[in-house]
């Protein structure tokens, strides 16, 4: 984590809300629990509980990623919400903005992941004792100096997306931890969180939630 924590001070967009979920917007540059010490209490869930008292976490995004988040309301939302993402029955898809020409236009990143502890809290690719993590990717616009792609993590390890990319040579611009060279070229990193499917809690029915990419 940066010393500099400065994040964004706008209203937090609020997507849908309903007697089970709360879905919200999150701006990139703002963490979504608190981080350690007073300095970095600042974040998501505590700007929610401000509007929302019985907000409960469900998942998280990085700091530098923006896009789509859910929360429950309810201890029953969260325990269906937390089931349905452990067991992968959720669907999300990013779209990132990564380094280089990235070929085929389609295809999977299928690398085991955990924490790379003298660095942490990087992650890294390791065979051994990872923890298998899947990214499916289709570019939708390319050029030699960047591409454009959709991203569909079939799992959700910390950085998954991140790693993955750094692997296939081609990490998303503006991350400041996998490719801190590019960081001071992009006000942010590159990677939303543009859709969330999932069932609600209360009855079933499918829900599709969308926030569009603000880069």
């Amino acid at each position: 984590m940066t010393p500099d924590y400065n994040p964004p001070a706008d209203p937090i967009p609020i997507l849908h809300a309903d007697h089970e979920l709360l879905v919200v917007d999150k701006p990139a540059g703002l963490l979504s629990v608190p981080g350690k010490g007073p300095a970095l209490a600042d974040c998501l869930i505590a700007r929610l509980h401000a509007l929302y008292p019985e907000v409960r976490l469900v998942h998280r995004l990085d700091r530098d990623t923006s896009g789509v988040m859910i929360f429950a309301l309810t201890h029953h939302a969260q325990r269906h919400l937390g089931l349905q993402f452990e067991k992968r029955q959720t669907k999300k898809i990013y779209v990132a903005r990564l380094a280089g020409r990235l070929e085929p236009a389609s295809g999977e990143v299928d690398l085991p992941l955990i924490v790379d502890w003298p660095n942490r809290p990087l992650q890294k690719v390791c065979h051994e004792t990872g923890k298998a993590a899947l990214t499916g990717w289709k570019v939708l616009k390319s050029s030699d100096a960047e591409t454009r792609v959709r991203l569909f993590p079939k799992t959700g390890r910390s950085h998954q997306l991140r790693v993955h990319m750094v692997s296939l040579g081609h990490p998303i611009l503006g991350d400041p931890l996998y490719a801190p060279d590019t960081a001071a070229d992009y006000p942010r990193m590159m990677l939303h969180a543009e859709e969330l499917r999932l069932r609600h809690p209360d009855g079933g029915a499918h829900m599709r939630f969308r926030a569009t990419t603000p880069f």
